[in-house]
């Protein structure tokens, strides 16, 4: 059992996406970030990260997630894909081609590539963080209102 005081599931309502934001951190690393309607039972309300999630869903432009330490339980080439769209700033965006152009060893022309692109957003365990709502053409493993509602606060 992990003894840091600051792992576990915490989560917030938030008003803006009309559902809330829970996170599960492990030894200092997230793990996850969802949007459900409600949270868990034994979810707490208070931790660092989720403060600041809040202030990015207030319109705060200079929060970033860049450096928040994640933990991405997934094949190599999907978590490739995944820190490739961590580089993509706030109120840009981009499209499945060029996330799979920006990813290393990954080619736009092959159409395996493209899929494995897609499946890693889908999969992404992360939304807001590794903000896959910035990737006009791809899927967002957000719920779609959360996704609207993401691409309208950065205005895309």
């Amino acid at each position: 059992m992990d003894d840091d005081p600051e792992s576990g599931i915490y989560a917030r309502e938030s008003p803006y996406l009309e559902r809330f934001v829970q996170i599960g951190v492990a030894s200092g690393r997230l793990l996850r970030v969802s949007f459900p309607e409600h949270p868990d039972e034994n979810a707490r309300a208070d931790h660092p990260l989720l403060e600041r999630l809040f202030e990015y869903l207030a319109g705060v432009e200079e929060v970033g997630f860049e450096e928040v330490e994640v933990a991405l339980t997934m094949a190599t080439d999907q978590r490739a894909v995944l820190e490739s769209l961590r580089t993509v700033p706030y109120g840009e965006q981009v499209d499945v081609t060029t996330l799979t152009r920006m990813t290393a060893g990954l080619d736009p022309a092959d159409d395996e590539d493209i899929v494995l692109v897609r499946t890693a957003l889908a999969e992404n365990p992360l939304p807001i963080v590794i903000p896959d709502h910035r990737v006009r053409d791809g899927p967002s493993a957000a719920p779609p209102p959360v996704e609207q509602k993401l691409r309208s606060l950065e205005g895309l």
